[in-house]
């Protein structure tokens, strides 16, 4: 792959926040010498400079301004957001089902992710050599498996049959045009790596951002329930052990619900209370631009010079929500008014359902440079993963019952009770759709389960032959992106996905 000279050679091993108040302290700023892959790895900090450069990765996917962002990919795939922003052509072709291989938001991941899965190799290689507290060298080795099972988690669903690379490599190796890899062989992977990250000493919790035994175990559980069902189908035992390990990281007592919606978007929570792993930002530093492209086009809202509208939420999803579901008031997960820039005594209604879970209202109204966090993992999908996965090994359960109940309590909605394990499955996946909208999660479900939601119905119909409320119907090429053109073009050993 192309991509992978750009790193392999002589990389940057920087990251790129310093430290500041109220963002990751782990993020600082990094050894700026000249260095070779040969004389680098010497002392304890470049250990922790090679480690701190994959965290890296995790932010290009949500850069976002009047082209799109690549994180909203995988949500007009789901049928259930909307644009006013004509020119992300990008992100029109994947709402639209009419995708090809040049979209630049698949090419943005795959170089990210294969980026960071790069300096991960590296670190493992290479960390093991440097002389240091043996302790800490676990646990840096450990952030960085941790980090590489996550890039691969995300492309082996998003991509299919991809390249499972887990050695540094130069222009030199015969891995620089690696062949796709068996995709139950990636997954393999990705558990063997989690495992050894679970034994790697990290905290249960980590208030700095970096990756934590919490991340390691939540992220676990998701694999593992996604293992359980499609592609590979592995089925109860899976189930089970996705249970389990969701199980531990309640039984931890680590983590807990936030009591109020508000605490989603609150910068000053970042890393605390339900939010077990994110992806870092800090405002003036590294702020997160998604920010434009979570208000309205050009209405006048912002102090946001640009306001994009690249993306909001279907109205017939919003009024999916049980009648009262407190997600669905004013400013809990969605806002449809708000004050005008010129004089916030005044309201504009904005006849549309904008994303309000990851508003940053300081950032929006005063300042321009939003520190808000990315969710990536929270503890409201891990109670959601571990009372799907107990109900398919066994059955309708008290402790099913009472984790999916957890999040309707939040919401203000009855609890679920005499169910039969059909329809406690289904009431799970209808909270899950609501609970984890528009956090990138809802696509990849879709996927897992072979089910699209019919937002009128309030049925789950098979994912082959979904149609979006707004007209397009899915065909079984949706259930992978398109490998990016440049990728095929200079790997000759990748194979195009069928349909693209």
């Amino acid at each position: 792959m192309k991509r992978l000279e750009l790193y392999i050679k002589k990389i940057s091993l920087a990251a790129l926040l310093v430290s500041a108040a109220g963002c990751a302290d782990f993020l600082d700023e990094s050894d700026k010498s000249n260095f070779t892959l040969d004389s680098y790895f010497t002392k304890p900090e470049h250990a922790k400079s090679v480690v701190n450069s994959i965290y890296e990765s995790l932010q290009p996917i949500m850069s976002s301004g009047f082209g799109g962002g690549p994180w909203m990919m995988v949500e007009f795939a789901t049928g259930l957001a909307d644009t006013e922003l004509g020119q992300a052509q990008n992100s029109l072709f994947v709402k639209d089902l009419v995708n090809n291989s040049d979209n630049e938001y698949g090419q943005t991941i795959w170089t990210s992710f294969y980026k960071g899965i790069a300096n991960a190799n590296i670190a493992i290689a290479r960390i093991p050599e440097i002389t240091m507290d043996e302790t800490e060298k676990q646990k840096l080795i450990g952030e960085a498996k941790y980090l590489r099972a996550y890039y691969y988690f995300n492309l082996v669903r998003i991509f299919g049959n991809i390249p499972l690379t887990l050695e540094p490599i130069d222009l030199t190796s015969e891995g620089l045009f690696a062949p796709p890899a068996a995709t139950e062989d990636v997954y393999n992977q990705i558990v063997s790596d989690l495992q050894d990250a679970e034994d790697s000493g990290l905290p249960m919790r980590d208030a700095s951002g970096r990756v934590s035994l919490g991340a390691v175990k939540s992220l676990l559980s998701s694999v593992y329930l996604t293992m359980a069902g499609y592609p590979l189908q592995k089925g109860s035992g899976h189930y089970s052990l996705a249970a389990a390990k969701s199980k531990e990281v309640i039984d931890s007592g680590e983590f807990s619900l936030f009591t109020s919606y508000d605490e989603l978007h609150d910068p000053s929570m970042k890393n605390l209370g339900e939010n077990i792993f994110m992806a870092q930002f800090a405002a003036y530093i590294l702020p997160s631009s998604w920010q434009v492209s979570i208000i309205p086009y050009n209405r006048g809202i912002s102090n946001y010079s640009a306001e994009t509208g690249g993306i909001f939420a279907q109205e017939e999803f919003v009024k999916s929500y049980e009648t009262g579901d407190k997600r669905t008031s004013e400013k809990a997960f969605y806002y449809t008014s708000y004050s005008l820039r010129d004089d916030r005594t005044q309201t504009l209604e904005l006849g549309d359902y904008y994303i309000y879970k990851h508003f940053d209202e300081v950032a929006q109204t005063n300042t321009t440079s939003s520190g808000m966090n990315w969710p990536i993992l929270r503890f409201a999908e891990v109670l959601l993963i571990f009372a799907e996965a107990s109900n398919e090994a066994d059955g309708p359960n008290g402790e099913a019952y009472n984790a999916v109940n957890k999040i309707r309590d939040r919401a203000e909605l009855a609890p679920l009770s005499g169910l039969s394990k059909e329809a406690l499955r289904e009431a799970i996946w209808r909270e899950k759709f609501h609970e984890l909208s528009y956090e990138n999660k809802t696509w990849f479900d879709m996927v897992r389960i072979r089910k699209g939601f019919n937002v009128k119905t309030l049925e789950f119909e098979d994912y082959v032959g979904h149609q979006f409320v707004y007209g397009p119907t899915l065909k079984e090429r949706e259930l992978l992106f398109p490998i990016p053109t440049a990728e095929i073009r200079n790997n000759k050993n990748l194979v195009q996905n069928p349909g693209y």
